[in-house]
């Protein structure tokens, strides 16, 4: 029998995870919750504020950067997809950048929880 080939990834590219979050070597995101907001910290060195864009779509934070290297004739990109398991404040998002790391804060929706059912586990 012989191993996949193909990266990891590939059977990812579906799901709203990110890449990064399987691999084994680190990541360039944090995400932890705090006083009742999401706090995403992004590391995006070599981006410039107006290289950045955040935006927020149905659950779903997408944060996109695009820079030209006139210097070394080349393009750099980013892109990453957070889906989030409760409701947002939409209105009450906010991001700042600052030395080449991007926070976002996300507050969550007043008597906001994630929906589903608790699954009783069996010994």
């Amino acid at each position: 029998m012989a191993l996949p080939t193909t990266p990891t990834d590939s059977w990812l590219q579906g799901l709203d995870f990110p890449n990064q979050f399987f691999e084994a070597s680190g990541t360039d995101y944090e995400l932890y919750e705090e006083d009742g907001e999401f706090v995403l910290s992004v590391e995006l060195p070599g981006f410039d504020p107006e290289d950045v864009t955040v935006t927020w779509d149905d659950g779903v934070l997408n944060i996109a950067a695009e820079r030209e290297d006139e210097r070394h004739s080349r393009r750099r990109t980013y892109h990453r997809r957070f889906r989030f398991p409760r409701r947002v404040d939409d209105e009450g998002i906010n991001a700042a950048y600052n030395n080449g790391i991007l926070e976002v804060r996300l507050p969550a929706a007043v008597d906001a929880t994630a929906r589903g059912t608790e699954i009783p586990v069996e010994s």
